[in-house]
């Protein structure tokens, strides 16, 4: 073994780590990405019984939530025991992130504010909204400046997620990892790809490594490509970031914080479960979005998840199809009296999770290139609902 080789963190070498968003320790250092129709209340109880962290609800969007939009009130819900309670805004108008923090602050609906600057979805960047806005360097300031003012009164942290930039031509990460530390945020998450990349291809973990060299007055937290507690060890030895981001690794893969929790304890990683309790995972799963959504909307949400949670198990495809049209609790009972429990945990179910897609060019507003300085709200992008 070389020296380098020691210095890399282990279950048995585990990686220093003290995190703190403001006033919240999280330990282990092990945040959940927002996942549109994902990590709802449910998902999010179903993951924190794994493991600590810190749980992020789906993405609000701020002109949604200040005009109290029915599906978004609905979607801000947290357990009595969640805590601390964090919501992730989408905004590109400074003057209705304000508004919307401050209702935050004044009905205590959230204990920590994510800002998402990272959506790569076609629709929003062509209104220059997600990961198009920082390249907008002035709006981007005036935007996260105004949620930290609002925030400030009870100590609510601000962090900020933003991608790389835009494409390889328009990096924009540097800039706004350091714009978001003078206008106050608490931390900063890169996701280490482009817009134009997407989901496609490999996360550049370099530049999670030249975004800690260039912010160190606030954690840096890195995401993208952690489909395993070894993926999370690895990118803090490699990058050195404060903390890890964990998207679609956990797509029906709840354990997954387990495994992290064990790794950042220094405590071996427990093996994968076999389809037993992988049948137990998928039933809790659909009691949990039954008592949120009631059983019939629930158990059709759940639909979504099954692919994921029987990947790799050798399930026949008649049986596979049946699962992803199963309308009740009743109904899923019987589908998973079908499968047999002592099934090892499969090879095939490691590695990357959730779509993956193809990158491909970016659509921005005309002219939206011209002026990286000018701070003009972009017309139209507003968002009227949340989740994505």
């Amino acid at each position: 073994m070389t020296v380098l080789d020691s210095m890399v963190p282990t279950a048995e070498n585990p990686p220093a780590h003290s995190l703190r968003i403001g006033p919240h320790a999280v330990d282990p250092p092990v945040v959940l990405a927002p996942m549109a129709g994902i990590t709802n209340v449910a998902f999010r109880r179903l993951c924190r019984e794994y493991g600590a962290g810190l749980y992020v609800c789906e993405m609000i969007t701020s002109r949604a939530l200040v005009e109290r939009h029915p599906q978004t009130m609905q979607m801000i819900t947290f357990d009595a025991d969640e805590h601390p309670r964090s919501m992730q805004l989408y905004g590109v108008d400074p003057v209705t992130m304000g508004e919307a923090v401050r209702m935050i602050v004044a009905e205590d609906l959230a204990d920590h504010v994510d800002m998402n600057f990272g959506c790569p979805v076609p629709k929003v960047t062509r209104k220059g909204g997600g990961s198009a806005l920082p390249y907008k360097r002035r709006l981007f300031e005036d935007i996260v400046t105004a949620a930290v003012r609002a925030a400030e009164p009870a100590g609510i942290p601000v962090t900020v997620k933003f991608r790389i930039g835009i494409d390889d031509d328009h990096l924009t990460y540097l800039d706004a990892g350091r714009i978001a530390e003078e206008s106050g945020a608490a931390a900063v998450a890169l996701h280490a790809r482009t817009a134009a990349q997407r989901y496609s291809g490999t996360a550049d973990w370099s530049t999670i490594a030249r975004l800690k060299e260039a912010v160190r007055g606030i954690p840096v937290l890195g995401n993208g490509d952690i489909f395993s507690a070894g993926d999370a060890l690895r990118m803090m030895a490699e990058t050195g970031c404060d903390g890890v981001v964990v998207g679609r690794g956990c797509l029906g893969r709840p354990w997954l914080f387990r495994d992290l929790q064990a790794a950042f304890t220094g405590r071996e990683i427990p093996p994968g479960p076999n389809l037993g309790e992988v049948r137990r995972v998928l039933r809790r799963h659909g009691e949990l979005l039954s008592e949120h959504m009631g059983e019939q909307k629930g158990v059709r949400d759940l639909r979504k998840h099954m692919a994921q949670y029987l990947r790799g198990f050798p399930v026949g495809s008649d049986l596979r199809h049946r699962f992803g049209l199963v309308s009740s609790l009743a109904e899923l009972d019987d589908l998973l009296a079908g499968l047999d429990p002592d099934v090892p945990f499969p090879a095939d179910a490691e590695g990357p999770r959730g779509r993956q897609g193809s990158a491909g060019k970016v659509v921005l507003p005309e002219g939206w290139l011209d002026d990286p300085e000018d701070r003009c709200v972009p017309a139209g992008a507003e968002i009227d609902h949340s989740g994505g």
